[in-house]
């Protein structure tokens, strides 16, 4: 199952502009080569996919049929990616202004969580204003630890404060 939260995930990055179509590739040459594709043509066609316009709907397809209602909704995924863009953020691969442009896009498209109000603001401030710039890592910090533990939107509520996330 972790394998196709992976795939999930690569799709969710992939609608919100953020993702590569070639990891969902490899996801699939992966499955292929473990012979863990059980005769799934779906698979067999992403594995030789080229570009979002191949890939997505296939993915889609995939994960629809193996996952059902049982689909991990969009807030979690978005959560697991602030994870991997803080690691991204930590390593130098990410800026300010380059989180800025995606948490702009994340944002309104999961209907303007409660959880992602602080972080939002604070990174589009610490674009212009360097007094933001440690406010935003606070929350970036605070938000992406509480995700890096969450097994569901659920568990992430249930440690998320609000209190917390307006003192930073």
């Amino acid at each position: 199952m972790e394998q196709l939260t992976e795939l999930e995930l690569e799709c969710f990055q992939l609608r919100h502009g953020d993702g590569r179509a070639d990891r969902c590739v490899d996801w699939a040459v992966e499955r292929l080569r473990l012979d863990q594709e059980g005769d799934d043509l779906d698979i067999v066609l992403l594995a030789s996919a080229r570009g979002i316009v191949e890939v997505l709907p296939l993915a889609e397809a995939i994960i629809e049929r193996y996952r059902g209602t049982q689909r991990l909704c969009d807030q979690f995924l978005a959560g697991k990616y602030i994870v991997e863009l803080r690691t991204a953020y930590l390593a130098g691969r990410e800026s300010v202004s380059s989180l800025d442009a995606k948490l702009s896009r994340l944002y309104p498209a999961l209907g303007y969580p409660d959880w992602l109000v602080m972080l939002s603001r604070n990174c589009e401030y610490a674009t212009d204003v360097p007094d933001f710039e440690q406010p935003f890592e606070d929350e970036f910090n605070y938000i992406a630890s509480l995700w890096a533990q969450a097994e569901s939107l659920a568990a992430f509520e249930r440690e998320y404060s609000r209190e917390t996330s307006n003192r930073q």
